[in-house]
């Protein structure tokens, strides 16, 4: 997990597996970046994971729902692929906002704009 800033917007980005073995750590990471961020958007870029499984996908909507409790947001960075196919398919690309880069989410975390 690595921390970044893109125009004043916070950028956590995730890489390697997120499975049942690592989602402690990726609970724990992701809630002490969020902490120092209350009530902003806050991207996350899970482009780089090579895998997600659904307990990982419940500590990202759980964390979104914690952001969001704050009056912030959780958008999520992931671009085409097998990562990209497992949200449409558990229906949390609906749930979640999802933006095909980074730089894209931080320009709808400055604007609001919902992806398409």
């Amino acid at each position: 997990m690595r921390e970044r800033r893109i125009e004043n917007v916070l950028v956590v980005e995730l890489d390697g597996e997120a499975d049942l073995a690592t989602v402690p750590r990726l609970r724990d990471g992701l809630l002490r970046a969020l902490r120092g961020a209350p009530g902003a958007t806050v991207v996350v870029d899970v482009d780089a994971l090579a895998a997600i499984d659904d307990v990982a996908l419940g500590v990202l909507v759980g964390v979104s729902g914690r952001q969001r409790a704050t009056g912030g947001d959780v958008l999520l960075v992931c671009g085409e692929g097998r990562l990209r196919e497992t949200l449409r398919l558990t229906r949390l690309d609906r749930a979640l906002a999802v933006y095909p880069t980074a730089t894209a989410a931080v320009a709808a975390a400055g604007t609001g704009v919902t992806p398409t």
